[in-house]
């Protein structure tokens, strides 16, 4: 929801103590927020913890957002603590756990510094405030399960407020500010907030209502809202059914996408940054469907969430991998794409497989486990790992194909997906990891596929791809072709720092780069969380700017910036196609694959 700005200072101050008098409410613990100087980059927050005997522990999420551990309160600042006007003790416990003595109502009060662009992190600069709740909210660990209330206070003159967080009250005046409510933390910390000078719109024709919200340039109306409307009425059509009341897009896109770029899914919205409107359908089709795949159809061993350590899970190929399978369908049969696109798109995701040693003994489930090595750039090297997500949006297209297959065409992957909502989501059931899922598409296609999992997702056997899509009349290609490469490679420090490390090509080293030097920007931003996955949408010869800090001897350092070439590098790449002479059955199967539907009489075959 959006909300005008500004109450005065008394309507507001009215609004919040009525709020607190509202019966039943007196056990509810509150939240304000307060944006007085947002150039500092400060949110100062205040937690009303009512009925506390003998002492509380509070917490800040160490992670939230991505898979990783990221240690939120060290953004944390001098934490205090009062009840009925008298100071309380303090004990720091552990990197994000305080502990409190006092009893009755006690008030917590501390200040969290933020300026990273979302949507994984959270930013207050004077243009706008991007806020992931989990970064900046303390949580009684024993009672996350109770309502809480959150108000936003003092924002600066014309700023309003998005969020799909229920709206409790708004006025405007002096003292702008808004009011939400939430079923519990973890609700409340589901929902992002965006405030400033944003645009907004809502979609056409869908129900329930989509809002549309928007902090940047470089877009076009009408590119975006049209992108969105086929996206978001294909995946509720396919779906059978919208799971929300209203839902929210929050979008950055242009300079307030801070040179990053991805999306977050959360169960009533999403968070987007991208650098130009044309690049927002791909990560909107993804986005979107998340509604379903991971936030409602989701895995037991991500349930109930612990923010103070790792969730390992073995299901992210099927909870993000298989999403991208659908993001890719929806953008095929919405329209957005033609079949060659489609075609490139698996193209390209083999490619990338087969560029990879790890894909040959990481399997989908070991991938989808060790997600939360992915902040190690080391990690990341294709030696070392392969993405869950294409993994996982690869195993989907074959498992598509397969049931197609073995039903004639009559079933598919939508229909495993719309059992598992059923099954699953809409009972407020987890499912078992790779098992359930298995057993849902057994049913869908009336036969074993112990032996595909065993073999493809928990083992690492060379995925069929040209076995299964020939049997969609499809064709894999090999041939050789070029690529862009940095010249040099990048490593973690300690410190959480990124380092260039070697060998150094020509180019690099012509132009003053040296090992070691460590990355502080990357083409006028951050530098990019899956630098191969940047790397293929460049082209070589492309200029890449970096600013960096270099060590001297004796301790002292010094920023510099450099610019050179992205490098050519030569590699094997795949190919999808369609084969002229294929079998009635197969051009059944490969027009359901393409137009997401089933029992479709194709053409006859080509001579």
């Amino acid at each position: 929801m959006s909300f005008p700005a500004r109450p005065s200072a008394l309507a507001l101050s009215l609004v919040i103590a009525a709020l607190f008098l509202i019966p039943g409410a007196s056990a509810t613990i509150r939240y304000s927020v307060s944006f007085d100087h947002p150039e500092e980059h400060l949110f100062l927050v205040e937690m009303q913890i009512p009925d506390v005997a003998g002492g509380v522990t509070v917490q800040l999420p160490a992670w939230n957002a991505l898979y990783q551990i990221r240690d939120f309160s060290s953004h944390v600042r001098q934490v205090s603590a009062s009840a009925d006007g008298r100071d309380l003790g303090i004990d720091k416990v552990d990197k994000e756990t305080w502990r409190i003595g006092g009893s009755g109502a006690i008030t917590v009060r501390y200040s969290v510094y933020w300026d990273e662009a979302g949507p994984f992190a959270a930013q207050l600069n004077a243009e706008h405030a991007f806020v992931n709740l989990a970064m900046v909210l303390f949580y009684v660990p024993e009672r996350r399960g109770e309502d809480v209330g959150l108000s936003l206070l003092r924002l600066p003159e014309g700023w309003r407020v998005a969020s799909a967080l229920s709206p409790q009250a708004s006025t405007s005046g002096d003292a702008h500010g808004a009011e939400f409510a939430a079923s519990s933390y973890d609700a409340l910390v589901d929902a992002p907030i965006e405030a400033g000078r944003f645009q907004e719109f809502t979609l056409r024709g869908i129900s329930p209502a989509i809002r549309v919200v928007i902090h940047g340039d470089n877009w076009d109306r009408g590119e975006v809202q049209s992108a969105l409307e086929r996206i978001c009425r294909y995946e509720i059509s396919l779906m059978q059914g919208a799971p929300y009341e209203s839902y929210t897009f929050l979008l950055h896109i242009g300079k307030a996408a801070g040179g990053g770029g991805g999306g977050m899914e959360h169960a009533n919205s999403t968070a987007i940054a991208v650098s130009s409107g044309k690049y927002l359908a791909g990560v909107a089709a993804h986005e979107f469907f998340h509604l379903w795949n991971v936030k409602r159809i989701r895995p037991a061993s991500l349930e109930p969430v612990d923010y103070t350590k790792e969730q390992y899970t073995r299901a992210l190929w099927f909870a993000e991998g298989v999403t991208s399978t659908y993001g890719a369908y929806t953008l095929l049969r919405s329209g957005i794409w033609n079949k060659e696109q489609f075609y490139a798109e698996l193209g390209l995701r083999i490619t990338e497989l087969e560029s990879r040693p790890a894909n040959r003994w990481q399997s989908a489930e070991q991938s989808s486990l060790d997600a939360w090595l992915e902040k190690y750039p080391l990690y990341n090297g294709g030696d070392s790992s392969v993405s869950y997500y294409t993994k996982g949006q690869m195993l989907g297209v074959l498992l598509d194909v397969l049931i197609r297959d073995r039903t004639d065409n009559a079933a598919s992957l939508d229909d495993v997906l719309r059992a598992l909502n059923t099954e699953f989501a809409k009972k407020g059931r987890t499912y078992r990891d790779s098992l359930d899922i298995r057993l849902a598409a057994e049913r869908v296609a009336g036969g074993s596929f112990e032996e595909f999992f065993r073999r493809y997702v928990s083992g690492a056997e060379p995925l069929p791809y040209a076995a299964v899509l020939g049997l969609a009349g499809l064709e894999v290609r090999e041939q050789q072709s070029s690529r862009a490469a940095l010249g040099f490679a990048v490593e973690g420090d300690a410190a959480g720092q990124l380092r260039v490390s070697g060998p150094l090509s020509e180019r690099a080293a012509v132009a003053g780069l040296r090992e070691g030097d460590v990355i502080l920007q990357w083409n006028g931003g951050e530098a990019p969380r899956k630098i191969a996955r940047w790397l293929g949408e460049r082209k070589p010869g492309e200029r890449l700017r970096l600013r960096l800090r270099r060590e001297e001897a004796g301790g002292e350092s010094r920023e510099i910036a450099l610019e050179f070439p992205l490098e050519e590098h030569a590699e094997a790449e795949w190919q999808v196609g369609e084969v002229r002479a294929h079998t009635e059955k197969a051009g059944r199967i490969r027009e359901g694959l393409l137009r997401g539907v089933t029992q479709v009489r194709a053409a006859a075959p080509a001579p």
